[in-house]
């Protein structure tokens, strides 16, 4: 891919330009970081089974297991009608059941899967429940989110089932110990594609608004034209006329909700393609870049597969854009 002028060019060198964190020589609890770094990229970018099983017993070693300590944890909680219709809320054991006196920001998260697969949780291994672990052993609720499926449900199931979680999240989380005016949706992949989807279209927004103090997107698709129709076609219907209404780059760029991009650097081409769009036009828009993070040392699948290990790269980033927002009093 070649680089271009103007603003194609800085974004080739973004380690200088955006938040960005250097992994190598750092060593924790006798965890050589680097060494899982270097790892991860002898794998390469390619977006496969193969690919994925490595990363996970990359991690494997690090994470917790259930059952968890100091965390209430409910499972399976309904959003919807639907069978996938499901959450699992991750809180702090010693806060008082019915909602504590100070309530926390909430992070809900919605897995990938390429739009065919994926969940919340795998029973027997540490993954997706890494994420909200994260979450609330820092200082957070942590939601993760199980969605329905293509070729069942295609566009736009995944922007409403959004919709769905935070409907329930707004009139439910306070029980939970959550903030219902500090909600913050993260999304990868597929995921990503989904929360981007109810962000920029405001017909799926809930009542009064988008209902959320922010967003995190990694490795998602903005521009729906440019992206492997082959990958999405399953979601997205076989119809290419119809895919630029269905971007979310349009309603990103010029929205209100703050968002925190996430670009590994180990993604595929198609990825860092979606990246270089989404950047260039927030830029010709206003002028200056979004919050954006290049991840060094991670892949696709590692951009969460590592949450609440040792390596907290990318969780160091998540707080730091939580924590300023969380002083607001609502959101957008």
């Amino acid at each position: 891919m070649g680089t271009g002028g103007g603003l194609n060019a800085e974004i080739y060198n973004a380690e200088i330009h955006v938040v960005g964190v250097d992994l190598s020589g750092l060593q924790h609890h006798n965890i050589d970081l680097g060494a899982i770094a270097r790892r991860i990229g002898e794998l390469g970018t390619a977006v496969s089974p193969s690919v994925l099983e490595a990363s996970k017993a990359i991690y494997e070693p690090f994470h917790e297991r259930e059952p968890y300590r100091d965390v209430r944890l409910t499972r399976d909680v309904a959003y919807g009608a639907h069978p996938r219709h499901r959450l699992d809320v991750f809180e702090p054991s010693d806060a008082p059941e019915g909602g504590p006196l100070q309530q926390r920001p909430v992070l809900l998260f919605f897995h990938g899967g390429g739009f065919v697969g994926g969940d919340k949780n795998h029973p027997g291994a540490p993954y997706n429940d890494n994420v909200a672990l994260y979450a609330v052993r820092h200082g957070l609720v942590g939601v993760n989110v199980t969605y329905r499926l293509a070729p069942e449900a295609g566009w736009p199931a995944g922007a409403e089932d959004v919709a769905a979680a935070l409907a329930w999240a707004r009139a439910n989380i306070a029980a939970h110990g959550g903030d219902a005016d500090q909600l913050y949706l993260m999304g990868t992949s597929a995921g990503a594609v989904h929360v981007a989807s109810y962000l920029s279209h405001p017909e799926f927004h809930l009542p009064g608004g988008a209902g959320v103090a922010g967003a995190i997107l990694a490795s998602g698709a903005y521009d729906l034209t440019t992206f492997d129709p082959d990958r999405t076609a399953v979601y997205l219907g076989e119809d290419r006329a119809r895919l630029a209404e269905r971007s979310s780059i349009r309603g990103l760029v010029d929205g209100e909700v703050p968002v925190l991009y996430v670009l590994a650097e180990f993604d595929p081409p198609a990825a860092e393609r979606q990246a270089l769009q989404l950047l260039n036009a927030y830029w010709e828009r206003h002028g200056r870049w979004p919050r954006f993070l290049r991840l060094p040392g991670h892949n696709h699948f590692t951009v969460t597969l590592h949450l609440n290990t040792p390596d907290d790269a990318f969780g160091r980033q998540i707080l730091a854009f939580i924590e300023p927002a969380s002083d607001h009093a609502s959101p957008p």
